[in-house]
Order: structure tokens, then sequence, then C-alpha cells
């Protein structure tokens, strides 16, 4: 059933996709709208899958990278939604539903076997949760960043075109990068810490230097430098668009390094 539910909701995505890309062009305001109910019903299917998949397997969520990066994809979505209906800034779909989808098609195609834990690492899942929400403030931080960039060009060339009119101001897109971040920051660093204490009691270590805990940290200290830089020396504007948009990739890095061991792994 889980899988039934995951598909439609890759359908359902890929079609608000196609709808947002095209509000982003068009002056049609009914293809916000289309695109918003699209995404709203995916987000409900997508939220019957994980509970389906819980239901099924009787199992704790996000423990595989199919699991972890679904849910990376799930949540990225309700930031999506609970943004919009706050802001009402329609636009972020045409950003935000994009990478969404190819975060779950990435996810589709993964092994959906759950690993065999020992009961000292049961509690992975709060290291994982907690750092994949860290990460989803890091991914909105990322397009807030582009946002930025994109509206700053338009701006600086003088083509008050389609898309300059519908993307937020510059003052609100670098704010939103700011709070990304500041929100993302600290759970990733609970992630960071519980994940430390795990592997301290399953291995009597608290880090192991392998390549994704060592991309992890390196993140890590790159967000934190990117944070107080923000909220002491001042950094805004561009600057930050451009250090959150190489951070992403930093984050983007940890999680193919994850998911290439747990192939290994489990080969």
């Amino acid at each position: 059933m889980s899988v039934i539910f995951l598909m439609t909701t890759i359908v359902l995505y890929f079609i608000g996709t196609g709808f947002f890309l095209a509000y982003l062009v068009r002056r049609s305001e009914a293809l916000s709208r289309v695109s918003l109910i699209i995404t709203g019903i995916g987000f409900l299917s997508h939220s019957m899958a994980v509970v389906a998949r819980m239901m099924a397997d009787n199992h704790v969520l996000l423990t595989s990278s199919h699991d972890a990066i679904s849910f990376f994809s799930w949540a990225l979505v309700l930031v999506f939604l609970i943004v919009e209906l706050r802001h009402r800034i329609h636009i972020l779909g045409s950003f935000i539903l994009p990478l969404a989808l190819i975060s779950l098609v990435s996810a589709a195609a993964l092994p959906t076997e759950v690993p065999t834990l020992e009961p000292v690492l049961k509690t992975v899942w709060l290291h994982v949760t907690l750092s994949i929400l860290g990460t989803v403030g890091f991914a909105v931080a990322f397009v807030a960043g582009i946002m930025y960039l994109i509206q700053d060009r338009l701006l600086k060339s003088k083509r008050f075109n389609v898309l300059y009119a519908k993307l937020p101001p510059l003052d609100f897109l670098d704010n939103l990068n700011q709070q990304s971040i500041v929100l993302g920051f600290p759970l990733l660093t609970l992630g960071i810490i519980v994940g430390a204490v795990s592997a301290e009691f399953a291995k009597g270590s608290f880090v192991s230097w392998n390549p994704e805990q060592t991309w992890a940290l390196v993140t890590w200290v790159f967000y934190c430098a990117v944070l107080v830089g923000r909220l002491t020396v001042g950094w805004r504007a561009k600057r930050a668009a451009y250090l959150t948009i190489i951070g992403f990739a930093g984050v983007i890095l940890t999680f193919i390094g994850v998911v290439v061991k747990g192939h290994g792994s489990g080969a």
C-alpha cells in the first residue's frame, strides 16, 4: 500500500512541478492555485505513504536511506505549505517542489529494506530526524538564496518582467534565508550530538572520522561560520546567498556519502 501512495505522490508532485514552472513565465494566477491544490493532495498522499510504511513494516522510519530521503522530501513540502499559508509566496513552490520531487524520485530508486540494528542503535532515528529537519532548513535557505540572486540580477538589469513581479522583495528573501539557517543549525547540531552519543555507546567512540561524518562536521562548521557572520558581522544580501548555496552543496555530498555507504554495507 505504501508503494501505491508513494507512486501517486510522485505523479502528483510531477504534475504540480509542471504547473509551478509554467507559473514562472505566465501571468495567470490560476496556475498557482492549481499547483497549490495538486501539491496539497500530493502531500496528503505522501503522508499516507509514510504512515502505511510504518504500519506495514512495524518499524520506526528513517533507519534506511529510502525512508530518510523520503522524509526529507515530505518535510520540505510541509515547510513550503506552512510558508505559503502564512506569506502567500506562491512562487516559492516553483523552486521547492522540484527539489522535493527529485528527492522523492531518488528515494523511490533506493532499496526499501530496513537494516537490522543493534539494540543500542535503536535511537538512530532521532539522530536522523533532527539532522534531516536541519537539512530542510538549509534547503529553504538555499532556495531563498537562489531567488535572491535572480531578483537582484533582474533589478540591476532593469528587466521588470513576469518573474520579477512574482519574486518577493530582496529584504524578505534575505530574511527568509537567515531565519532558515537560524532554525536549521540548532537542529543539525542536536542531530550530530545524538549521533555522537549513540556512536559512543555502540562503538566506544564519539567520532569515527568516516567520510560522511567528516563531511557532516565540515558542513556544521561552515553553517556555524555563516550564522555567526550573519548575526555578528552583518553578512547579508549576495554574500549570504552565495554562501548558503555553497553550503547546501556540502549537505548534498554528505547525503551521497551516507547513501553510498549504506549500499556498500548492505551488499
